[in-house]
């Protein structure tokens, strides 16, 4: 099974008309993760926390209906977390309500989930901002990496961050301890301002990283692996009603592929081929290009993207 842990929340996002009104929609970027996964055919849980209220019975609705498993998500009367969404030149920002809520409130179980049967999990985003969310995934991922491969996307919400010197060393002990590395060009720029690309990866792919993964929105994606070397990809032409959820949909894509190669795993996703990881980019961009032709984070189900091997 592949495992997605963080946030799960309601996106407000901006109707067609362009009259001020918004629509609710299921999100959270590590709950996109998974529901991504999910409909692309990997068994798939969810691990966070799920509201009570109306908002969180659409979550797990949504979720269930995606195929995703919701057995180790932990359910509270704590209220969701919303966010609203604005749209401006194209990238999305957001207004972010989150005290006490279900997320913010979630704690990790000691062992509740059995590892030797997660072949990865991925994690990042919202929960990562708060000390407390922050210290209880540390735990959860302090028990998985004996046996499951690490996946890391700290999706930066500048909004959120207080301190921003403590986030980036926090985000820095996230990175050095996951196998695989992937953030936007936005998020990179955020962390490390102008540093040169080649130079940062070459210091997390010197830590536990086999993969370090960038994303670029039009320009498509480049990639580094220890053996692999340096690939780029680029991104499908598309009409794009929103880019909400792209790269939460790449990532669950690309954790998708890997596994259907069988190269997710820690050692075989250290022996990965470069046209190996070349097609499993490329299927990543093709998803995530997919989901921004529909409005809110809608990524795609198999039957609905081209997969060819």
């Amino acid at each position: 099974m592949l495992l997605s842990c963080g946030d799960a929340l309601i996106d407000f996002v901006p109707t067609r008309e362009a009259d001020g009104r918004v629509m609710p929609a299921v999100g959270g970027s590590c709950l996109n993760v998974a529901i991504g996964m999910a409909r692309l055919g990997a068994p798939t849980g969810f691990v966070g926390g799920i509201s009570n209220d109306m908002f969180g019975q659409m979550i797990a609705a949504q979720a269930e209906a995606s195929d995703v498993v919701l057995r180790y998500a932990t359910r509270s009367d704590h209220q969701t977390t919303l966010a609203f969404v604005r749209i401006v030149a194209g990238e999305s920002h957001y207004a972010f309500y989150d005290a006490d809520t279900a997320t913010r409130n979630w704690t990790y179980q000691r062992g509740s989930i059995p590892f030797d049967t997660i072949e990865a999990m991925h994690v990042g985003s919202t929960t990562l901002v708060n000390d407390t969310g922050a210290a209880e995934t540390q735990a959860l991922i302090a028990d998985a990496r004996a046996s499951s491969t690490i996946a890391f996307d700290p999706n930066c919400r500048p909004n959120l961050v207080k301190d921003k010197p403590s986030y980036i060393v926090r985000m820095a002990g996230f990175a050095a301890n996951a196998d695989i590395v992937r953030m936007s060009d936005v998020d990179f720029a955020y962390l490390y301002g102008d540093e040169p690309y080649d130079q940062r990866v070459d210091a997390l792919l010197g830590q536990s990283a086999s993969l370090v993964v960038i994303t670029r929105g039009i320009d498509g994606a480049v990639a580094w692996h220890k053996t692999a070397g340096k690939i780029e990809v680029a991104a499908p032409k598309v009409t794009v009603a929103d880019t909400i959820g792209a790269g939460d949909s790449f990532q669950a894509a690309l954790l998708f592929a890997l596994h259907k190669q069988e190269r997710l795993r820690r050692q075989q996703l250290g022996d990965i081929g470069a046209d190996e990881l070349r097609r499993a980019l490329s299927f990543a961009a093709n998803c995530a290009g997919f989901t921004c032709t529909r409005p809110g984070a809608d990524p795609p189900r198999l039957s609905e993207i081209d997969w060819r091997w």
